[in-house]
C-alpha cells in the first residue's frame, strides 16, 4: 500500500488499517447485516476482508466501475463497510437510513438509479405496505435477510452469492464523487449529498487524525459510538480511529437505553459520542445507573444542539478527575464547522444561564471560516446581532444529486449558506438561534427548549414550533405522559409568552436518523398544519 501516512479513499482505508503498526478492534451490539454469521468481534484484517467479500457479491450483482450503489437499512457500522465495498470496485455508494418513510426512498432511489439496491426486510415490507415501488426494473435487489412482503422475486440474497471471485481494486480519482450520503431531512425528503475523497478524507475527516490533548483517542482508550452511521460522520469517525487506533471501538447500532446499558456496562467506554438527543433519551440511564460512565473521559455530541441538562448530567457521571463534553456544529453538505468544549466547572459557573449550549465555539482551525450576514443583502452583520450563518470550508460537498439547482441556491462564491441562524459574540465567538425554516422571532427556540428541559425534570424532550398567528407552541415528551397546571405555571415563569402544551410520547415523535425532530412532520401531527414563520429557502 502507498497511502501510509493517512488513508486517501474510502475503497483502501480498511486496507490500510489492516497492515498498520497498531490496530484496533471492533466489538458491535449485535452481528452486521451484510455478515449476520459473522459474530460481534471484528479484527482489523477481518474487517479488511469482509470488504473485499462484500465487493465480490456487490460485482457479481452487476455493480461495476462509475455505477452506483444504494444501501438502505437498519443501522449499524456495516453501512460504512457495504459502502467502502462498492468504493473498492469504483461504484459510488450511497448510504441510506431505514427510518425514511418509503415514498422519499423511491424519490432517493430515482435520483441515484443505482445499478444495485442493497437492502434489508424492514423498508421493503414499508414500502409495499404504502403501495410504494423503491426500485425500477434497471435495478438488482440484493435482500439481507429472509424474503418477505415486498422482496421482487428476482432479488438476490447473500447465499446466492457466496464464493464470488474478489474483484481488483479499482478506486476514484482524488475529485470525483467517492461517496453520497443524505441530509437529515427534517423538512421533507433527505437531500442527496456527494463528496469526494478530497472534501471527505482530507476535509470533513481531516480534524479526526490530529493528535489533540485530551481530544484525540488513545491506543488504552475504547472508544464508543452511538450515532446514524448512514452519515458521513460515520466515516470521519471510523477514520480517525483507524488511524489513531484505540485499543477498542464499539458500535452502538441500537439507541434505546437496554441496548446502550448492555454494551457500556460490558466495555466502560473512555470515549463515548452519540447524537444529543440520543444523549438526551439515556439520562435517566447515567442518572440511575452513573457508574456505568465512570471512565468516560470524553464525550462526543455531533449533528444537533445539546441542551446543559445532558451535559451537566454526563459530565457528572464521569469519575474522571477532568472530563470533557466536545460540541459540534455541523452538516451533511460541509462537515464540522465549529467546536466548543464544556467542563464540570464551565456548566457550574453558567448554570443560570440555558442559552450556554447554543455556544457553538470558533471555526475549526485551518479547515473553516464562518461569518453571520443579513438574510435579505448578504451584508455582514454586527456583533449580537442575528443572521445566517456562512461557511467557507475546503470540505464543502460537490453537489446535492440530481438537485443541482438546489445547491448552488446555497453558494456564494466561496461561501455556504448553511439555513442557520446565529450571532456572533465577544471574543468572535458563534452563538446558534435556530434554523431559518424553524425561526421563532424575538427568541431562540433552541434556548426556550433547553430552560423548558431544565425546569421540567421529568420531561424527557421538548420541541416549541414557531407558529404564525398564535403563540409558540411547546410540544413535551413527559416520562409518564402527564404535566400538572401547576408544574407548567412554574416551569414558564419569566419567559415569552407560549401556547397551551401539547404531550406527546416520545416514541410517537417522528424522528431523522440522528433522532432530530422532523418539525414539519410535527407540526401537521399536533397542529394539522406543516405551516412554519421560516421561508424554508435554505433547507
Amino acid at each position: 500500500m502507498t497511502f501510509r501516512k493517512h488513508p486517501r479513499h474510502l475503497g483502501v482505508l480498511f486496507d490500510w488499517h489492516a497492515e498498520a503498526a497498531r490496530q484496533t478492534v471492533a466489538h458491535l451490539d449485535r452481528p452486521f447485516d451484510i455478515a449476520p454469521d459473522g459474530g460481534v468481534r471484528y479484527t482489523a484484517e477481518q474487517l479488511a476482508w469482509l470488504v473485499r467479500d462484500f465487493s465480490a457479491r456487490l460485482y457479481a450483482a452487476g455493480a461495476r466501475r462509475g455505477d452506483r450503489v444504494a444501501i438502505i437499512k437498519e443501522n449499524h457500522l456495516d453501512m460504512v463497510v457495504a459502502a467502502a465495498a462498492a468504493a473498492r470496485i469504483g461504484a459510488l455508494p450511497a448510504t441510506i437510513s431505514a427510518v425514511n418513510k418509503p415514498e422519499a426512498h423511491r424519490r432517493m432511489i430515482e435520483r441515484l438509479d443505482p445499478s444495485v439496491l442493497v437492502v434489508s426486510p424492514g423498508p421493503l415490507a414499508r414500502a409495499a405496505a404504502a403501495g410504494v415501488v423503491p426500485a425500477g426494473p434497471r435495478t438488482r435487489v440484493l435482500l439481507l435477510g429472509e424474503p418477505g412482503e415486498g422482496t421482487p422475486e428476482e432479488a438476490l440474497t447473500l447465499a446466492d452469492l457466496d464464493g464470488a471471485d474478489i474483484p481488483p481494486t479499482r478506486v476514484g480519482g482524488r475529485d470525483e464523487p467517492m461517496l453520497v450520503m443524505h441530509s437529515s431531512g427534517t423538512t421533507g425528503t433527505p437531500k442527496l449529498v456527494v463528496h469526494s475523497a478530497k472534501t471527505l478524507l482530507d476535509g470533513v475527516a481531516v480534524m479526526e487524525r490530529i493528535r489533540f490533548p485530551v481530544l484525540a483517542s488513545k491506543h488504552r482508550d475504547v472508544a464508543a459510538s452511538s450515532i446514524s452511521f448512514a452519515h458521513g460522520r460515520s466515516v470521519s469517525w471510523l477514520t480517525g480511529q483507524f488511524v489513531l487506533a484505540p485499543e477498542k471501538i464499539v458500535a452502538i447500532s441500537r439507541h434505546d437505553p437496554d441496548t446502550a446499558e448492555r454494551m457500556i456496562d460490558a466495555f466502560r467506554p473512555t470515549t463515548l459520542e452519540a447524537c444529543p438527543n440520543v444523549f438526551q433519551r439515556w439520562e435517566q440511564l447515567a442518572l440511575d445507573r452513573p457508574g456505568l460512565f465512570a471512565r468516560v473521559r470524553l464525550y462526543v455530541g455531533t449533528f444537533d444542539a445539546v441542551h446543559p441538562r445532558t451535559v451537566r448530567t454526563f459530565l457528572g457521571a464521569s469519575r474522571r478527575r477532568f472530563p470533557v463534553w466536545l460540541q459540534g456544529w455541523g452538516q451533511s453538505e460541509v462537515g464540522p464547522m465549529c467546536f466548543t468544549l464544556f467542563t464540570r466547572g464551565r456548566m457550574r459557573k453558567l448554570s443560570e444561564d440555558s442559552s450556554v449550549t447554543s455556544d457553538i465555539g470558533w471555526p475549526s482551525p485551518g479547515l473553516t471560516r464562518v461569518k453571520v450576514v443579513d438574510p435579505e443583502t448578504g451584508r455582514p452583520v454586527g456583533r449580537g446581532r442575528p443572521g445566517l450563518l456562512m461557511a467557507a470550508t475546503r470540505a464543502r460537498c460537490l453537489d446535492y444529486l440530481g438537485e443541482s439547482d438546489r445547491h448552488r441556491e446555497k453558494v456564494r462564491g466561496k461561501w455556504w449558506n448553511t439555513g442557520d441562524v446565529g450571532e456572533r459574540g465577544r471574543f468572535g465567538r458563534l452563538k446558534l438561534v435556530d434554523r431559518e425554516v424553524d425561526i421563532i422571532p424575538g427568541t431562540s427556540g433552541i434556548e426556550l427548549e433547553s430552560i423548558l428541559l431544565d425546569r421540567l425534570p421529568r420531561a424527557s424532550d421538548v420541541t416549541v414550533l414557531g407558529v404564525p398567528g398564535r403563540p409558540p407552541v411547546p410540544v413535551l415528551c413527559m416520562s409518564d405522559d402527564r404535566l400538572d397546571p401547576e408544574e407548567w405555571r412554574a416551569a414558564t415563569r419569566g419567559l415569552p409568552e407560549l401556547d397551551e402544551p401539547r404531550l406527546v410520547p416520545f416514541d410517537e415523535v417522528p424522528r431523522t436518523a440522528t433522532w432530530k425532530v422532523r418539525r414539519l412532520d410535527l407540526r401537521e401531527q399536533v397542529l394539522g398544519t406543516k405551516e412554519a414563520l421560516g421561508t424554508g429557502r435554505w433547507t
